[in-house]
């Protein structure tokens, strides 16, 4: 399997942490969202296991692009547009404070340094600006850039940058996240996969793999919908090109460079997607080629690719996540679907599935009805 440069660094210990009795919870999944429920839950005096059929973050938190951004997948107007201003609103500032939540326990493996939404053509800098404005119309900030400097000059048309963003180490941050909760009391089962509600052991059961299928979700199963993403890492590069994380292409190139100098790029997911719905962890030629040569036209030479890895997201037709209980399954709950920007909503979607199991419903779980996606009545409705 392709080694994801994230999940390269070596690991510390994850406190080894024991139930003294059975769990009140079971976890499904110890990526960004299972520790962050585990965290949640265990905090409030709940006997949580989390299992997870690879190690800690091994799944699509430490095989993404490292990427912490505010909002989700859907640019801001968008969303507006489709739940209601306010809506939208609740929304972003949630994952805004969710990013400060997030810094607090990242530690060096999180920096705040922005980011920066880019426009490929006339068309795009038209809906980033549009984007830009109700941004602003509504309090939020970010700054319009007109002029872009080297190598990204004559390339791009404009940018959004946004303020509060930054990048992670996902698979340390997410390790450290496990960390927290387990030394709050919660039992994490590396190597433990679950195969069904009845073997989980518990009377409540939170399912959070994204777009890994679980098998778990009942009538759910595959309407989170497995995509693949492709990332590469190369040598590392003496110049100082990309002090911020970049999209563009309404997402399907992005890239940022790290602190010892290497690109980090991912996308061109669209130069073959009918290959790109699957749950298999692959490169693949086409998607590799392309994520090769775009690097080398940004850099202005070919670079070497140390790192080729894939992860598995959850897209979702409406690309809002997925949180709360799972229709005609008492006692079992979903948080995913974040349609790939999980860093930053995986976080916040296991606290609030957690406080939603502890009794406490966020009504901003009025988006995320999993009912939904069956076309059943929300609780919001």
């Amino acid at each position: 399997m392709p080694t994801s440069y994230w999940l390269a660094e070596r690991r510390g210990p994850i406190l080894a942490a024991s139930l003294d009795g059975p769990p009140d919870v079971v976890v499904v999944g110890a990526g960004v969202t299972g520790c962050s429920a585990a965290l949640t839950l265990a905090r409030a005096g709940q006997r949580v296991r989390v299992h997870d059929a690879r190690e800690i973050a091994g799944g699509a938190s430490g095989r993404n692009g490292g990427f912490a951004l505010r909002g989700g997948s859907a640019p801001y107007d968008v969303l507006a547009a489709s739940v209601g201003r306010d809506r939208a609103r609740v929304l972003w500032e949630a994952t805004e404070a969710a990013l400060a939540r997030l810094e607090a326990i990242a530690g060096d493996s999180f920096r705040r340094i922005g980011s920066l939404r880019l426009a490929v053509d006339v068309d795009e800098r038209a809906e980033l600006l549009a984007e830009f404005e109700l941004l602003r119309e509504d309090g939020f900030a970010a700054e319009w850039i007109d002029e872009l400097d080297a190598p990204l000059a004559g390339r791009y048309s404009g940018a959004v940058r946004h303020i509060p963003d930054g990048v992670l180490q996902p698979a340390r941050f997410v390790r450290r996240l496990a960390g927290a909760a387990a030394a709050a009391g919660a039992e994490f089962c590396e190597f433990s996969r679950v195969d069904s509600v009845a073997d989980a052991g518990a009377p409540v059961v939170v399912v959070a793999t994204d777009g890994y299928p679980s098998g778990l979700l009942g009538k759910l199963e595959g309407l989170i919908v497995p995509t693949r993403g492709q990332v590469i890492a190369t040598e590392p590069i003496e110049e100082r090109l990309f002090e911020v994380p970049h999209y563009g292409r309404h997402g399907f190139d992005y890239w940022h460079q790290t602190p010892d100098g290497r690109v980090v790029a991912g996308g061109f997911r669209d130069q073959s997607l009918d290959t790109e719905f699957t749950a298999v962890e692959e490169t693949t030629p086409v998607v590799q080629e392309a994520l090769e040569s775009f690097v080398a036209s940004l850099v202005g030479r070919p670079l070497r690719v140390d790192y080729r890895w894939a992860g598995i997201f959850g897209l979702v037709l409406d690309f809002l996540p997925v949180v709360g209980p799972v229709p005609g399954q008492p006692g079992v709950w979903v948080a995913g679907g974040y349609s790939g920007h999980g860093n930053v909503l995986g976080f916040l979607c296991g606290e609030l599935v957690a406080r939603a199991v502890l009794g406490d419903r966020d009504p901003l779980l009025d988006l995320c009805e999993p009912a939904r996606l069956l076309g059943a009545p929300s609780w919001g409705a």
